[in-house]
């Protein structure tokens, strides 16, 4: 069963995982959505919660993973496709349903092993500059920032340079698919709802 989803483009801090969290408790075009926050379920396997389905091993590289502010390269992608299925398994998501793809695939060579697995219907950029992000994390404008060790400011620098490098060009891979692409300014202060309002109004139900 391929399903398909939508992705959340932005860097960190833009508001990716309260939007998620928004749009899996209001359906989107009348359609139930999961909202995958791989970033969660990651440190969720690191803190105990893949143990029976990780070796001690992977567990230890995914927390180096997540120290270290890294992403996972196409050899490593099975470990991320274990997770990702969990997820799915766990929300029983069915074909009729729509996954909210949050901080996976996060590079090209992550975004075609998914395409096995998942079409992405329409991509969402999140778009804020450094001192917007800055702020947003320093005010937990989402609400989503209590005690995550990764906001220390030099994992935060590293995570936006790799987004530029590396997360970014995923906009111009899906658009040469001829994916849509919703660009929605984020200011400190946006909100999910703000955010969601603005996709449904500017989106017709995609297909």
């Amino acid at each position: 069963m391929k399903l398909e989803g939508i992705l959340l483009l932005g860097p960190t801090g833009s508001g990716k995982t309260p939007l998620g969290d928004h749009l899996e408790r209001s359906p989107l075009w009348n359609r139930r959505c999961h909202h995958f926050d791989f970033g969660a379920n990651l440190r969720a396997v690191v803190a105990g919660d893949g143990a029976g389905f990780f070796a001690t091993q992977e567990i230890r590289f995914l927390r180096r993973v997540l120290e270290e502010g890294v992403l996972l390269e196409a050899e490593h992608f099975p470990l991320a496709a274990r997770i990702l299925d969990a997820f799915i398994a766990r929300k029983g998501v069915h074909a009729a349903d729509l996954l909210v793809l949050n901080g996976l695939p996060r590079h090209l060579e992550q975004a075609k092993a998914m395409e096995r697995k998942i079409a992405v219907i329409g991509v969402v950029q999140l778009d804020c500059d450094a001192h917007t992000v800055a702020e947003r994390l320093r005010c937990n404008s989402g609400g989503d920032r209590v005690q995550r060790a990764d906001d220390a400011e030099a994992l935060v620098t590293r995570k936006l340079v790799i987004y530029e490098e590396r997360t970014r060009p995923l906009l111009d891979h899906y658009r040469s698919q001829g994916v849509r692409i919703l660009k929605i300014p984020v200011g400190i202060k946006t909100q999910p709802a703000e955010i969601a309002a603005r996709l449904c109004a500017r989106w017709l139900p995609l297909k």
